[in-house]
């Protein structure tokens, strides 16, 4: 949910100011493309980029907007570095219950699908989630998104799909509408229903995305409680056909599409994607050169998950790869109780630059530009751009270069959501 701000602020004395540009995904080597301007400054006007560019350049001026920019409330930046804020473009953050036991269990080398198949992983949540009340998603969700915010994450998607029957999967979809209020941050929802196949009907794919598409897609569509549908693409859950299918009904229906492609077997999910234009394919630890090609040549965005690899001990996703294939790839963290029990964005971008052949400007874009790209965002957030909303995050470091220097730090000193400064120093801004 967006909405217009009414802020406006004159923010100076910026060391380095960072950003990509643009209102569509940088893809291939246009990722290396940031704008690095030093001794930089902001004028924010309702909310959204008025002027950006040296302060010196904008001292001197003598045009209305410079006049405009010097007359608006101050804020001092103190020499701190700035970027846009971060798109988190891929969590299961509405979720309940605990599954610590199968992250000891995967240390000791059991495998994810092994789990699976004991009754543990998505099932596990399934019945937590199923047992929570509304006002307990919404509290837990709350505490999750302000720890996303002290993160700099500005944008953030947040799937369905811990119910697996409509009780449960509108109750995860509701309470992502009211926290959705607060815009902080803003919440863009999908649909995944297709996560697992409930025990209701256990060995029978079909029969149950048929009932998705019949008797759950219309309603959610009535309600607009979802701008997304996707679907776990993987062996031992929905297969290709079966995924093409839901997909086609999904799209028909008036959603946009994201997939969980060949994650855990080269089942050919990441080619799917390219075919049906979804929008965003995600994880592709598995995805073949020959796929990651046709996506390339698609303009669907990989988004790579490597907190979710670091946690199950695979393999990342070579950055390096589907950026020299030509693809637009996004970073996220696929925050979840299971695969991935992490929101720390600090970690991304290490494991990015020093695990995944990505540069820290490859890598910013991923976190910004790209990712509010995989959200259909980007005309309006993810750089800092005059237009654009006014969603940037200042930095305790010289340089946001620091990002990935200072491993694994939370280097997030002020969070500005459409002008306004909703996280400082440690603190919710009032």
């Amino acid at each position: 949910m967006r909405r217009q701000g009414t802020a406006s602020y004159f923010v100076f004395n910026i060391g380095e100011l960072w950003t990509p540009k643009g209102a569509v995904a940088a893809a291939g080597a246009a990722m290396q493309n940031i704008t690095k301007l030093h001794g930089a400054c902001l004028y924010i006007k309702d909310g959204r980029i008025a002027w950006v560019g040296e302060e010196g350049l904008l001292r001197a001026s003598n045009s209305a907007i410079a006049r405009e920019a010097l007359d608006a409330a101050p804020y001092d930046a103190e020499g701190r570095s700035c970027i846009p804020g971060i798109v988190d473009s891929h969590t299961h953050f509405i979720f309940a219950g605990w599954r610590d036991e199968e992250f000891f269990w995967r240390a000791q080398g059991v495998p994810y699908m092994d789990i699976h198949q004991r009754g543990g992983g998505i099932q596990s949540s399934v019945l937590a989630t199923r047992a929570a009340s509304l006002e307990e998603l919404i509290l837990l969700g709350r505490k999750r998104l302000d720890t996303m915010l002290s993160m700099g994450i500005t944008t953030v998607e947040g799937k369905s799909g811990y119910g697996l029957d409509v009780d449960t999967e509108f109750r995860q979809l509701y309470a992502m509408r009211e926290l959705a209020h607060a815009g902080l941050p803003d919440i863009v929802p999908t649909f995944m229903g297709a996560h697992s196949i409930p025990p209701e009907f256990r060995g029978r794919p079909r029969a149950y995305l048929s009932f998705l598409a019949e008797e759950v897609l219309p309603r959610v569509r009535r309600e607009r409680l979802a701008h997304f549908v996707d679907i776990f693409c993987e062996e031992g859950v929905f297969g290709i056909e079966d995924s093409r299918w839901y997909l086609e009904q999904a799209r028909a229906a008036g959603f946009a599409l994201k997939i969980h492609a060949d994650e855990l077997t080269p089942l050919g999910g990441t080619a799917l994607a390219a075919q049906l234009g979804a929008v965003s394919a995600d994880h592709l630890l598995k995805a073949s050169d020959d796929h990651i090609a046709t996506l390339a040549a698609s303009g669907t965005v990989a988004c790579l998950l490597p907190l979710t690899a670091f946690n199950l001990r695979e393999p990342y996703a070579g950055g390096r790869r589907f950026i020299d294939a030509g693809c637009p790839v996004a970073l996220a963290s696929d925050f979840n109780p299971g695969s991935c029990y992490s929101q720390s964005i600090p970690l991304i971008f290490a494991l990015a630059v020093l695990y995944m052949g990505m540069s820290i400007e490859e890598t910013l874009t991923a976190l910004t530009l790209n990712g509010a790209a995989a959200l259909e965002r980007a005309a309006y957030t993810g750089s800092i751009e005059v237009g654009k909303d006014a969603d940037f995050l200042l930095l305790d470091a010289p340089s946001p270069a620091h990002l990935a220097y200072h491993v694994g730090m939370n280097l997030v000193h002020t969070v500005f959501k459409r002008g306004m400064p909703v996280w400082q120093n440690g603190n919710t801004v009032n």
